[in-house]
């Protein structure tokens, strides 16, 4: 599907409903099915990742039942296998696009005597494994991988002991991977990170019941094994990540003001706000309350002029990782220019997202610069109207469309059906605060 895009002719105005957090959704699914007794779920995310998620959870033996589909997501009532363990499937796991879903079940499962394979869709397929794969064969997991360490992959599990280990990168999906193994090792199992990683495992973990050590300071979390999930009651907030292309969206279209309610406001994953800030948009946060393991807000976002030019170093990217596509369009319209620091991470995404953003911003006429780690984009540019394909990353798709908001002319986005990993309403959403949108 290729999307229709025309420039602004007035300001984007009104509420916008964003959709459940897709890393949360995910985590809930996966430490329900894990936990003993029936977990009741609310607002789970229903995109394309979660339901390979749900898919994956069911084949290993959860019972997973749909009670309600609506606006706000599923209402899920899962039933885990609890201390029995996960069922060997007859069939590979399939993953779709979804590496969270691979990664953090071939942690959960290396704990069990049992055998899984896990594929992926193309895209999936040559993303890194390895990075999985090394700690869990030191904790004792037998694990194969394809020439280059990707998908497909099979894991035997089974008889694990607890290690120290120091993660060369700053990922969630690693460090959740090695915790949830460590739910079945023997003693204890720590993580040190190079930099503070998104944190929802180790917020909801002691949420099902599991005692979860964080040491700040150090950059360390650790889990004591062997340990049983029990069921919980959990409701899901909107995902900030979603909610960053409509706050950009505001901060640059002229005249806009944009709202959008219970976005979790999570610190690691609030680091696009504090660069937008610094660029001098205006963002507000108003009525703060817990909601589940998180608190939220609702964000207040609105056009507060010319932004200008910031420097986005390492240190903050593991905060925000998945907003660096649309944090990069804000720097085209942006006095001076944008560095962002440290972002190799990009290129093992479900693109290689560092060359797609060089790319993209190049074919609407803007001043962009890349290296292996790094990316200059100068501004205030006036882009253009033009065809640009979101070569199957949702983030690359939905960023494109609101660069189509300030491009003169006409943009066609292809491929846009990458949207239904996280966020299938985009369009509509966009249509509802006056964009003109269309799907081809």
């Amino acid at each position: 599907m290729d999307v229709r895009v025309w420039t602004a002719a007035s300001p984007l105005s009104g509420r916008v409903r964003i959709p459940s957090d897709k890393s949360m959704s995910h985590r809930a699914v996966i430490f329900a099915a894990a936990a003993d007794g029936v977990s009741h779920l609310r607002c789970v995310l229903d995109s394309a990742d979660v339901r390979s998620t749900l898919d994956a959870v069911s084949a290993l033996g959860a019972a997973v039942s749909i009670l309600d589909v609506t606006a706000d997501g599923l209402t899920l009532e899962v039933a885990g296998w609890g201390a029995r363990g996960p069922l060997e499937p007859k069939a590979p796991i399939g993953c779709g696009n979804s590496g969270t879903t691979a990664r953090l079940l071939m942690g959960l499962v290396a704990g069990w005597p049992v055998e899984v394979a896990f594929t992926g869709d193309a895209s999936l397929s040559t993303r890194p494994m390895l990075r999985i794969a090394e700690p869990l064969r030191a904790m004792g997991a037998r694990i194969e991988t394809a020439e280059g360490g990707t998908l497909p992959a099979r894991v035997k599990g089974g008889g694990l002991a607890g290690i120290e280990y120091l993660s060369p990168v700053a990922s969630a999906q690693v460090k959740s991977a090695v915790l949830l193994a460590g739910l079945r090792a023997r003693g204890r199992t720590s993580v040190t990170e190079p930099a503070r990683s998104r944190d929802h495992t180790e917020r909801m973990l002691p949420a099902f019941g599991v005692p979860v050590e964080t040491e700040p300071e150090s950059l360390r979390v650790s889990v004591a094994g062997p340990s049983v999930p029990s069921s919980c009651e959990l409701c899901i907030p909107s995902d900030p990540s979603s909610a960053a292309f409509f706050v950009v969206a505001a901060a640059i279209v002229a005249g806009s003001r944009i709202h959008a309610a219970r976005v979790s406001l999570n610190p690691t994953r609030a680091g696009f706000v504090r660069v937008l800030r610094r660029m001098g948009a205006r963002v507000l946060e108003e009525g703060f309350e817990s909601l589940g393991t998180e608190d939220v807000a609702t964000l207040h976002a609105e056009h507060a002029g010319a932004l200008r030019a910031t420097v986005v170093g390492a240190d903050e990217v593991p905060g925000l990782i998945d907003e660096l596509p649309v944090l990069a369009l804000a720097a085209t319209q942006a006095a001076g220019t944008t560095r962002f620091e440290g972002i190799g991470e990009l290129r093992v995404k479900e693109s290689d997202r560092l060359e797609a953003i060089r790319a993209g911003l190049a074919e609407f006429g803007a001043a962009v610069r890349a290296g292996d780690d790094w990316l200059e984009v100068d501004g205030p540019a006036s882009l253009q109207g033009c065809r640009v394909s979101s070569l199957g990353d949702h983030r690359m798709a939905m960023t494109w469309m609101i660069a189509g908001l300030v491009a003169e002319g006409e943009t066609i986005v292809r491929d846009a059906e990458a949207v239904s990993v996280s966020f299938p309403s985009f369009t509509d959403r966009l249509r509802e605060l006056g964009a003109g949108v269309e799907a081809l």
